[in-house]
């Protein structure tokens, strides 16, 4: 029996009503401040204001008692993965802004720029993204980490904050995407039944050539970047970021790395800074939890009306309906069921907005189509977990979006155009598809 008709929780496609609810405000507010030429358009109504009518629909709609449906939001809300991305988003803020404060950002630029040519300050951007993504296995620690040093080499230099802040998230998609370590890879190789290294093989084959790709785009993007002398630098204030950066492939939490970097930018600026003192130092701290609060309360409000809509049967209708669609497909097999697979994670991605839980959400769908359409289940684990890092990098209201913007005080509607990784590894997926890309022989 398929996985569709084990469901417990009857489909409803008004369960998805919140959701587009949320989006035509937030999104649609966006759209009409551009054309009427205001500034900073899609901040003129903040993103967890714009949940909140979402939130009471999803709570009105939900068959059960207002108390019950509090309860499973709350629930949803305070996710342990909730709550990691919020801890993850405070300390963020907290590093980011210490060591802006001591003027770590500033030196580590400097240091960048007497090292590394203007024309290379991209793809060496994409570049460190991409390994400390793969050693932690987290693309939201590799953003907190390389978005304020992104950030800095922007305003040093004529390189544009949206192409800068771009190169780290598409950097860190790919490493979050190729991770033995990153949630995504362990939940695809688990809902397919498939090993790490398996996946892994039929992955890099689509990954690597979209990365390729990638770092010839930004090569011949800055390559009229005019060079920028270097100016004096204190090598103590970029130990922070070396630390941080070090501590990345340790396979040390997180929390632990970025805290370390709070701690240690804090006693350097304290050292170093005879005007920087407790006080400025707690104030520092302070402002980078305020900086982040905006992103850190629209993950917890997206996560519990996620939660609702997935109870209610939202999700399990957009799943019925995309393998409908995919039973009508005429063109190959195979191909029609790889193609339905992506679908089921891409629609999931798009309505939950966390790429791990879009897998698990359509894992065992997944690994039904595969059975039903003879795919190759590593192939089937290597398009969920591509796929769900394409849109993750995409969505205007996922996390890590929403962390880069709020580092580097962009508009996520703005970046989307400018992760060139994310568009370019859908393109080479597709491809893949088509041309059964790469043969994997049968054992």
């Amino acid at each position: 029996m398929s996985a569709h008709t084990q469901e417990k929780v009857q489909s409803n496609v008004l369960a998805l009503l919140p959701l587009l609810v949320f989006l035509i405000i937030f999104l649609g507010s966006g759209l009409y401040h551009s054309m009427i030429g205001t500034e900073f358009a899609f901040y003129q109504v903040k993103a967890p204001i714009a949940a909140i009518p979402a939130v009471i629909l999803a709570l009105l709609l939900y068959k059960q008692k207002l108390n019950t449906a509090i309860e499973e939001f709350l629930q949803g809300a305070s996710h342990p993965n909730l709550i990691l991305m919020f801890m993850v988003f405070m300390l963020a803020g907290a590093f980011a802004s210490v060591s802006s404060a001591i003027g770590s950002v500033d030196a580590t630029v400097q240091l960048g720029l007497s090292l590394i040519s203007p024309e290379f300050v991209l793809p060496m951007l994409f570049i460190i993204a991409a390994f400390i993504a793969t050693a932690m296995g987290t693309s939201m620690g590799t953003i907190a980490a390389c978005a304020p040093i992104a950030f800095g080499f922007s305003q040093a230099t004529e390189i544009a904050p949206l192409y800068a802040i771009g190169a780290v998230v598409g950097g860190a998609m790919f490493g979050d995407n190729l991770s033995m370590i990153s949630d995504t890879t362990i939940a695809a190789t688990r809902s397919q039944n498939v090993e790490l290294r398996d996946k892994f093989r039929v992955n890099v084959w689509i990954a690597f050539p979209a990365a390729i790709i990638t770092l010839m785009l930004y090569v011949m993007m800055s390559h009229q970047t005019e060079s920028i002398p270097s100016k004096p630098y204190d090598l103590l204030l970029i130990l922070p970021y070396l630390a941080v950066f070090f501590l990345a492939f340790t396979r040390l939490h997180v929390l632990a790395v970025l805290m370390i970097g709070v701690i240690l930018s804090g006693v350097i600026g304290l050292i170093e800074k005879s005007e920087f003192d407790l006080l400025k130092l707690n104030n520092s701290i302070y402002d980078g939890f305020v900086g982040m609060f905006e992103v850190a309360l629209l993950s917890m409000l997206l996560g519990g009306l996620s939660t609702l809509m997935q109870k209610e049967g939202g999700l399990q209708w957009l799943i019925q309906r995309i393998y409908t669609i995919t039973r009508l497909f005429k063109f190959g097999k195979q191909r029609a069921g790889e193609l339905g697979i992506s679908f089921l994670v891409i629609f999931s991605n798009l309505f939950v907005a966390n790429n791990t839980v879009a897998i698990i959400l359509s894992g065992d769908m997944a690994r039904e189509v595969a059975k039903e359409y003879d795919v190759d289940p590593k192939r089937s684990a290597a398009l969920l977990d591509i796929f769900s890092c394409v849109i993750q990098g995409i969505i205007p209201y996922g996390a890590q979006l929403l962390l880069a913007c709020s580092i580097a005080k962009l508009s996520p509607i703005e970046l989307i155009g400018n992760i060139y990784y994310c568009w370019i590894l859908a393109v080479c997926a597709i491809l893949a598809i088509v041309f059964n890309y790469p043969h994997l022989k049968t054992r």
